[in-house]
């Protein structure tokens, strides 16, 4: 078992996992990974570069050497830094997501980056966001949580918050980027997007938020309680 408490969350692109992990390590008052933000970086790093995301060693090299930090910020939320940089919004677009889904299929920048999530977990507990948490990054965690919904309702969300920042996109695009995403994020050959086998499955398509996290805290509870019985 890990020294602290670990609450998994995985599932595919557009299923609410950052959300929904925010909002509970908010209540628990635990720190947060955002696993999938490391491969942004790692992509971001790349294309600043001018290293292809087909170069398997180079790119392993810049993962080990990656030099990100993430730092509070008031009110909430997190600015992500790289080589001194901020490059928190940078790492949010689509063509960063759909570059770092290519970086994931490396299995010298997952080696690369999986002690350095490890470290993150430490007092009171963590709260790990991504695709491999609870099956290869923390296999031990107490509770674990896969979430999903289908791909329509995934790319609704993301239209949805892309239109919001003025961003031109067609629902018929997001909805085949993300098949394209999940095809290749549930076939690669390291660490391949899989349910946990002890872990909850929760499908929030028709789900808010708020139920979700409720579902969540819940499953935590009674871990804990099972485990100071």
């Amino acid at each position: 078992m890990t020294k602290f408490p670990v609450l998994t969350i995985d599932g595919p692109a557009g299923s609410g996992k950052g959300t929904i992990a925010e909002y509970v390590a908010q209540k628990l008052g635990w720190h947060i990974l955002d696993s999938g933000a490391l491969y942004r970086l790692v992509a971001v790093a790349a294309q600043k570069k001018n290293i292809g995301l087909d170069n398997d060693v180079a790119l392993s090299e810049l993962a080990e050497n990656l030099d990100a930090v993430f730092l509070p910020c008031e009110g909430g939320g997190v600015e992500v830094c790289l080589d001194g940089d901020d490059v928190t919004h940078a790492i949010r677009t689509e063509e960063c997501g759909c570059s770092a889904s290519q970086v994931a299929t490396n299995a010298g920048v997952r080696k690369a980056l999986l002690q350095r999530q490890r470290n993150y977990l430490v007092a009171p507990g963590l709260v790990a966001d991504g695709r491999d948490m609870g099956t290869v990054v923390f296999p031990d965690a107490a509770t674990k949580v896969f979430l999903t919904a289908s791909a329509e309702e995934r790319a609704k969300r993301r239209f949805n918050q892309l239109n919001e920042k003025g961003v031109d996109v067609t629902l018929a695009g997001l909805i085949l980027e993300i098949q394209k995403r999940d095809i290749r994020d549930i076939n690669r050959s390291e660490s391949p997007l899989v349910a946990a086998f002890d872990a909850v499955t929760i499908d929030t398509s028709e789900l808010s938020i708020e139920q979700v996290v409720a579902q969540v805290l819940s499953l935590v509870a009674d871990v804990s309680e099972k485990n100071t019985m």
